[in-house]
């Protein structure tokens, strides 16, 4: 197995054809390999690979990511789109040990987001969560600010001052997530 990162420029139209089948989206599911590189330009994508470079696992780092808490806007990077090729052979938990770890090297400052059901998960491969906390994350859709869907925010690497900042987030003291127009 070998892990290697990839910008979406990088990425072949196999490689883009077999992501976009792990991920499963459905408006997503016609996508061209030209759209996709446009689409993601601001994204890396880590990768496990077998021995025939064929993809285990997937997880996007999007860079696009800023939130405003207390009328201060912070940006992180946003560990996105995990799915492992085959489920119960190790290699989502292998890539988000790889992906914590170039996290950790690089300094970034990093989380992700899940469903309460993919606790476990994370759990077992020892990411720290802030459970609940998503929810006070605010995302505009049509014009109105509503709760993100998710439940609990993954740390990945931040700092303790960033941490804080998130474990504070409840009903009375949201988020906000901003968009480029």
């Amino acid at each position: 197995m070998k892990y290697q990162i990839k910008q979406a420029e990088e990425l072949t139209e196999t490689e883009i054809e077999h992501i976009l089948q792990l991920w499963d989206v459905p408006v997503w599911s016609s996508m061209k390999p030209s759209y996709f590189r446009t689409f993601f330009k601001d994204s890396e994508f880590h990768l496990l690979l077998d021995t025939d470079e064929s993809i285990l696992a997937v997880i996007r780092n999007n860079f696009d990511f800023t939130l405003e808490i207390s009328g201060e806007q912070i940006t992180f990077t946003e560990a996105v789109g995990l799915v492992s090729a085959h489920k119960k052979k190790g290699y989502g938990a292998r890539l988000v040990q790889y992906f914590k770890d170039n996290a950790n090297q690089r300094n970034m400052e990093t989380i992700g987001f899940c469903h309460e059901e993919l606790r476990p998960f994370y759990q077992k491969c020892d990411i720290e969560i802030l459970y609940d906390k998503a929810k006070s994350i605010k995302e505009n859709e049509n014009s109105e600010w509503v709760n993100s869907e998710d439940d609990d925010i993954l740390i990945f690497n931040i700092s303790k001052e960033r941490k804080e900042q998130l474990s504070q987030l409840s009903a009375e003291n949201t988020a906000y997530l901003i968009t480029k127009e």
